[in-house]
């Protein structure tokens, strides 16, 4: 699988966290170190104000050394691919977030958004518009099959309308399913080349016990949602939707209760999927960060003992520490930004086309065949799937994220 791959190829992007965090922890202890040196200048020659200022000024050459140690090459590089149309660079994203200015990255979102929305309406105007004449031609077919001697020729005529019905609406879910199958390969792959980067600032902020941890979970993940979502629930859906048409072929409803039971696996399985994400999460939460504090806290100590310099050694430390956490988080914000911007163009684009197809049963229910109007509502049933699943692959991602940053931010 391309996400978790083997055990040696693991084993090596495991390694280079671990190597690249010990660099990292060396590169702020060194970095204390000059400081240390520079605010022993400081206290000796300048006043309390002054001191204040300087440490002020030594954070933010900590943040600027730490901001540009990290390598967002492979994250750009997947950024081009999922937004042509768009110069998207990760650093910007974060330089707006440690800013707080974040109105250009949301009115990114609404302009991809808009396009969507009227892609959708373009793609899907002329599909709706052939289902609403064959509804037509269905209901004036219906009116005269008591005219009709043969009632055998209006049924016939009934199901030849009624199957060019299922072409029709199987053709526009597969578009559907077509776009979430690419919105979830989307997300994986964005947050493939994102976890080596975010989980190297977890190293630098917190300890390299809790990164390793948390990035094996993350590569887990990964490969489950690929597996499970993209190559199991994806295809059951395309069955549940396929049963759900052809139910409504005869006037008797054979297959309703197997339609139900597709349907009530693929919810079962979302809801324990995100109920296992959230207990692993907190499970793995009490444990190596426990460790990694009991590191810190060692290592922190014994250079408050040191006689002279050691307050302000710990004092420089921790505001190190500090620095690596603040930007440890605006990573993780800027990779639940994107994450969301990700998500968020197949929700919107299935939760256009549910309401579309809802309508369109709403405005043909009056004069055509309740087994025409149950294929519609099926396309819009199996878009209700298709959105619970895209929202549920969302959540996983950003809840992960989201304890990471609260167990490891202090």
């Amino acid at each position: 699988m391309k996400a978790y791959g083997n055990t040696s190829f693991h084993n090596s992007k495991t390694a280079r966290i671990i190597h690249k965090s010990l660099v990292m922890l060396g590169v702020v202890l060194c970095m204390c170190i000059v400081l240390c040196s520079f605010c022993l200048y400081t206290v000796a020659y300048a006043d309390d104000t002054d001191t204040s200022a300087s440490i002020s000024e030594s954070s933010s050459e900590i943040r600027d050394a730490i901001f540009s140690t990290f390598d967002y090459g492979e994250i750009d590089n997947s950024l081009k691919e999922l937004f042509p149309d768009a110069q998207v660079k990760f650093e910007d994203v974060l330089s707006e977030i440690l800013s707080g200015d974040l109105k250009h990255s949301f009115r990114l979102l609404g302009t991809f958004a808009k396009e969507q929305c009227v892609y959708l309406l373009q793609m899907e105007k002329k599909t709706l518009i052939y289902i609403v004449m064959i509804a037509m031609i269905a209901a004036v077919m219906n009116q005269f099959t008591g005219i009709l001697q043969n009632r055998q020729v209006a049924g016939i005529g009934f199901y030849i309308i009624y199957l060019m019905l299922i072409a029709l609406t199987i053709t526009a879910f597969d578009v559907v399913l077509s776009k979430v199958e690419a919105g979830i390969l989307a997300v994986t792959g964005f947050m493939s080349v994102f976890c080596p980067v975010y989980f190297l600032a977890v190293a630098v902020a917190k300890g390299s016990v809790t990164s390793v941890a948390f990035y094996n979970l993350m590569l887990f993940l990964i490969y489950g949602v690929e597996l499970i979502i993209g190559k199991i629930l994806l295809p059951v859906v395309r069955v549940y939707m396929m049963i759900r048409v052809l139910n409504f072929l005869t006037p008797e409803e054979m297959f309703e209760k197997f339609s139900e039971l597709l349907a009530l696996i693929v919810k079962w399985t979302l809801r324990t999927a995100l109920a296992c994400v959230i207990g692993v999460n907190l499970i793995q939460g009490m444990i190596s960060p426990a460790i990694d504090t009991v590191r810190r806290s060692a290592v922190t100590k014994g250079a408050e003992a040191i006689p002279g310099v050691g307050n302000l050694l710990g004092g420089m430390t921790e505001v190190a520490i500090g620095t690596a956490v603040l930007v440890k988080n605006g990573i993780g914000m800027a990779g639940a930004l994107i994450c969301i911007a990700l998500c968020t163009l197949p929700l919107i684009q299935i939760a256009a086309t549910e309401l579309l197809y809802k309508m369109t049963a709403v405005m043909i229910q009056p004069v055509s065949d309740d087994r025409v109007i149950g294929c519609v509502e099926a396309v819009a049933e199996g878009c209700g799937l298709l959105l619970q699943m895209v929202f549920t692959v969302g959540l996983l991602f950003l809840l992960t994220i989201a304890i990471v940053a609260a167990l490891t931010g202090n």
